[in-house]
């Protein structure tokens, strides 16, 4: 009985505990719901609204009824492409997006222009517009009034836009919230500002595929520091050397600067990227050799310097350390000299583009044993020798592996089987002597005396043992022949 009792006075201790903290939850549930109904019933700041409408008007035209169409923006009736934060109990909107990203996104008018009313979005984080101002509507950035978003803009991006025309301007340098820049394919001209070095919170800055010129500023090195990750100006018409300050940006990934009118050399100072993935310098005029300082940055996945009056020398030790090389593109980069053994050390190299160079000697047949090659280029050089890969290589690279153009290289056709190099001669039959040679005519017959003696050998050796065979059946005859007689 009291055994009973005891498991009674503990169950209802344990329903009493979870009955409380069912309550704590209800109660902890009921504070809360008010907090969420009044973040929906939390109005709009009506100056940001005036402000929104106006500056979306200019872009989309002024047929567009936004406070008729879209009474409330940042609750009831959000507008494609804006988004709204909530601060101090007010609504505020802090991304805006225009052009055709969506069926329903806001695409600008042929007349499209910038509002003064824009930069009264105090608030604004992103702002981004695509395929915008078409070639019919040259407009340019506006020069003035980025500093009034200063403390909260982070996204800028000018994406697609032939119609945006003039220069960057400076006053972007003073967003110093800013963390993306992206200017790509436009139709801006003049000088990368200087001024862009102050954007100390920049992460990524990609201004490629527009119509800049001069030379990369110094002070995107200085200022920027470990922040940068992603540098993209390629496809424009930048020219003078690489600043040796980009050495000072220890946190890039990438680094892409194709396509452009650079000269000079690679100043040593990149060897400090030692963060980098990609570097990407094709399309240019620099020269100064394939720089040495490569081989120890062991994070390099993409090297690709191909389309350069490099000139010099592919180096002869260390590739091993580029453990993480995926592509190298070397190719009309002037080269000279041999193909290193060491460039078959590399595990993860998919990627070699060694053609239109000025390269000799043989190919080393290592290179047919990294583990990742997919893709081999060796055209147009002066290669010599037999080519002493595998039948299987020729058939797994098939049209990725090229060798042709090399006047004095050639392959075996039992090492290639029925999946012959392209281009490639076979290389001759050995066992063929030239007409005249004081080697061959040490027999006085002009035959290799290696070959009539290996003959003659032979020859011999099957006349003794056929001789030996007869004489062994003769004897077992006449054995056989006595024991029948007697």
């Amino acid at each position: 009985m009291r055994r009973l009792l005891v498991l009674a006075v503990l169950f209802l201790a344990l329903y009493g505990c979870a009955a409380e903290g069912e309550a704590d939850e209800g109660s902890a549930a009921a504070a809360a719901a008010p907090g969420e109904a009044e973040a929906e019933d939390a109005p709009m700041d009506e100056k940001e609204k005036r402000a929104l409408y106006a500056a979306i008007e200019s872009f989309v035209g002024k047929g567009w009824n936004g406070s008729g169409l879209f009474p409330d923006p940042c609750g009831q009736t959000p507008i494609q492409g804006v988004s709204c934060d909530l601060f101090n109990g007010l609504w505020y909107p802090t991304v805006m997006s225009i052009g055709p990203v969506l069926d329903n996104s806001l695409q600008c008018a042929p007349e499209a222009k910038f509002s003064p009313q824009l930069f009264d979005l105090r608030r604004l984080k992103s702002l981004s517009f695509y395929a915008c101002f078409p070639a019919t509507n040259p407009t340019p950035i506006p020069a003035t009034n980025w500093d009034k978003l200063a403390a909260s803009l982070e996204t800028l991006e000018f994406r697609t836009n032939p119609g945006l025309t003039g220069a960057i301007p400076a006053s972007l340098g003073r967003l110093a919230g800013l963390q993306s820049l992206v200017v790509v394919d436009n139709n801006l001209t003049g000088a990368v500002p200087a001024e862009l070095g102050a954007l100390a919170r920049l992460r990524r800055l990609v201004l490629s595929g527009n119509g800049l010129s001069g030379p990369v500023p110094a002070t995107l090195g200085n200022g920027l520091h470990d922040e940068l990750l992603i540098m993209d100006m390629s496809k424009n018409y930048l020219t003078g050397s690489l600043p040796p300050s980009l050495g000072g940006l220890k946190g890039l990934l990438k680094m892409d600067l194709s396509n452009n009118l650079l000269a000079g050399s690679v100043p040593p100072e990149l060897a400090g990227l030692e963060s980098l993935t990609l570097l990407d310098l094709r399309n240019n005029s620099i020269t100064g050799g394939l720089p040495e300082f490569v081989q120890g940055m062991a994070s390099l996945q993409d090297l690709l310097l191909s389309n350069n009056p490099l000139g010099g020398n592919l180096l002869q030790s260390n590739w091993d350390k580029m453990a993480s090389l995926a592509t190298l593109d070397l190719s009309n980069a002037g080269l000279v000299g041999t193909i290193p053994e060491s460039m078959a050390a590399m595990p993860r190299l998919r990627f070699l583009a060694l053609d239109h160079n000025r390269l000799s000697g043989a190919v080393p047949p290592k290179l047919a044993a990294m583990p990742s090659i997919g893709a081999m280029y060796l055209n147009g050089n002066n290669l010599t020798g037999a080519l002493q890969f595998s039948a299987a290589f020729y058939q797994r690279m098939g049209s990725r592996f090229a060798s042709w153009d090399n006047p004095g290289l050639c392959y075996t056709s039992e090492a290639a089987g029925d999946d012959a190099p392209s281009g490639v001669a076979v290389c001759k039959d050995v066992q063929e002597p030239p007409n005249v040679g004081v080697r061959d005519r040490v027999d006085g017959t002009g035959r290799k005396p290696e070959a009539s003696s290996s003959l003659q050998a032979s020859s011999s050796s099957s006349g003794r043992s056929a001789a030996m065979l007869t004489g062994l059946w003769c004897l077992v005859l006449m054995q056989w022949m006595f024991m029948v007689v007697f």
